[in-house]
């Protein structure tokens, strides 16, 4: 069984640190039956993926290609049909704060105020009023929302509202943060704007991160490694590092690197696509 990752300090003694967030995905397949039909459907097959501690790592893939589904499996919210997922060399069988997942819809209550969302899942696990905000505040401060601890979720912007979704997420101090298409429904200028200040957070926190998305240009962007997902049934076709400097600015999606590497994963995933229309085509 694999085991957590160990890696010497930086202090010149022969201490070792434990360091925690490498995912394993072992021959993973997951199959559900539509509820309307009776039909059932393979959603990911045979799946194999390895993720270290602190890397980022996209995945993309045509729609029902089970992107999703896999990620609901490592946060514990789906059981796979068959194979193992490991967190630290730990099977994973139910959720946990130690994966914390960040959605599409930031879901915020909108009675509370963004203080209050911070601080409500703490709270519900025991954690003082006054303990649970000393923790997030500085959290604000690491999402730019500083000095916006008692506005609403109605009195903030779609962008806003996804930094406090992210804070929320953090709060919880997760071993690896699971996050599916967080920017999908934001304007395209806001959601380059987020894309770079998800990088600054991740630089800051250096969480495992495992991410969802659509937009290549968005995977190769923030990530170490992009995974290329088949048509449905969902398989790995590809498994690319991601060689470009970091820290990164959005101007390098306009270099012939960054442009090479976009065109590499698009030839391989348009056959895909193409695929997945097939396979939703009625006729």
């Amino acid at each position: 069984m694999n085991q957590p990752v160990r890696r010497a300090r930086a202090t010149g003694t022969d201490t070792l640190e434990e360091e925690t967030g490498g995912l394993s995905a072992v021959d993973v397949s997951v199959t559900y039956v539509r509820k309307r039909t009776g039909e059932e459907v393979t959603a990911v097959q045979g799946l194999d993926l390895r993720v270290e501690p602190r890397e980022f790592v996209s995945i993309v893939g045509p729609s029902g290609c089970g992107k999703s589904t896999f990620l609901k499996v490592v946060a514990g919210l789906a059981e796979p049909t068959s194979g193992t997922v490991l967190l630290n060399g730990q099977p994973i069988s139910d959720a946990s704060d130690r994966r914390a997942m960040v959605f599409q819809d930031a879901s915020l209550f909108p009675w509370y105020s963004v203080i209050r969302n911070l601080t409500y899942g703490m709270e519900c696990r025991g954690v003082s009023a006054k303990k649970a905000r000393s923790a997030v505040l500085p959290l604000l401060d690491k999402v730019g929302l500083t000095g916006f601890e008692k506005h609403y979720p109605y009195e903030l912007s779609g962008g806003m509202q996804q930094r406090v979704n992210l804070a929320r997420a953090l709060a919880v101090d997760p071993e690896i943060l699971l996050m599916d298409e967080p920017f999908a429904a934001l304007d395209a200028q806001t959601r380059e704007i987020m894309q770079a200040e998800l990088l600054r957070i991740w630089a800051e926190t250096r969480k495992t991160v495992l991410f969802v998305t659509h937009q290549i240009d968005e995977a190769i962007f923030l990530s170490d490694r992009v995974i290329v997902m088949s048509a449905r049934p969902g398989r790995i076709i590809l498994d690319t590092r991601i060689d470009l400097p970091r820290p990164r600015s959005l101007e390098i999606k306009e270099t012939p690197e960054f442009l090479g590497l976009q065109k590499k994963i698009w030839s391989l995933l348009e056959q895909e696509v193409v695929k997945s229309m097939k396979l939703q085509d009625p006729k």
